[in-house]
């Protein structure tokens, strides 16, 4: 049996409340054993004090420090001085660092460097730089479960942007049929977006998230799910005829074969190459039946 991975979860109540405490540790539960379970604060301030029954019910061991200089963090620097020392003892085989707080993106950093697998947590408002220095990143507000507000502007154009990654990476990877298998998908798409989660954008699944994609196909096969682009042959019509319309502007003498690309792109900012399956924009324009390459020059060989 394999052993499980053992975590130290590091929380920064300065940056965190303590309503999370369980919902943190559900989580991590998914992941593996925690065997440090630690918050940090000076726990002489008022406002800490929600933590009290919250340490004590999950067996969290809170940490006590002194706000030594105003303007300074020190629960950070406390954080960031254990989690060093629970890295040299190799006792763990990852961390989950809680906190809203951009200044433990170095931490996080340095920890992955030395093999470590990193998860980070935090409210909605923490910067990118630290959720995408961890291997993973959930949303504090996604795991409790809060009620999702309806899916905004912003939240389109992220959903068209992981579309979009979703089918380079089956362009990527799949095999000779052009599928991909679920999981590797889902691992990939994770690694490139760290802060990714289904829960997000309000799905419990994987699986059913991509089927709200009309881009994406499925089959079953055993107990493995492979999915793939569907058939863009009226895509690609249309940028055949894109194409056509640009190339013809300047009649018969053709047009150069990098400015119709440039001029492409304008027209269909969403166009890639490897959607189609090619890596040069040349070897995809000569494979189009309408078109032909001479000098560099792009010209239409029926109409």
């Amino acid at each position: 049996m394999e052993r499980e991975m053992r975590y130290a979860v590091l929380i920064d109540a300065d940056n965190v409340a303590a309503k999370y405490t369980k919902n943190i540790l559900d989580e991590l539960s998914n992941y593996g054993i925690v065997t440090y379970k630690r918050v940090y604060g000076d726990w002489t301030r008022p406002n800490l004090a929600g933590w009290k029954n919250m340490a004590l019910d999950n067996a969290v061991t809170p940490v006590q420090q002194y706000s030594y200089t105003t303007g300074k963090n020190a629960t950070d620097s406390a954080m960031i001085i254990d989690a060093m020392d629970i890295l040299y003892s190799n006792n763990v085989d990852g961390f989950c660092i809680v906190s809203s707080d951009s200044d433990f993106t170095r931490l996080a950093i340095r920890l992955r460097e030395s093999g470590k697998h990193v998860i980070g947590m935090g409210e909605k408002k923490t910067p990118k730089p630290f959720s995408t220095a961890c291997n993973a990143f959930k949303y504090l507000e996604v795991l409790a479960e809060e009620e999702l507000q309806s899916i905004g502007e912003s939240d389109k154009v992220e959903l068209k942007t992981l579309e979009s990654a979703i089918i380079r990476i089956i362009a990527e990877n799949a095999n000779l049929q052009e599928e991909i298998n679920i999981g590797e998908l889902g691992s990939r798409l994770q690694g490139r977006y760290p802060d990714f989660d289904v829960r997000n954008y309000g799905y419990s699944k994987f699986s059913q998230f991509l089927k709200d994609f009309d881009s994406l196909s499925f089959r079953q096969v055993g107990s493995s799910i492979l999915v793939s682009q569907k058939t863009r042959e009226r895509d690609l019509e249309n940028v055949e005829s894109v194409l056509a319309a640009i190339v013809r502007t300047n009649g018969s003498k053709g047009y150069n074969l990098g400015e119709l690309k440039k001029q492409l792109c304008a027209k269909l900012p969403d166009f890639n190459l490897k959607t189609y399956g090619y890596s040069k924009f040349s070897r995809f324009v000569e494979n189009l039946p309408s078109f032909k390459i001479k000098n560099n020059t792009v010209l239409i060989v029926k109409d």
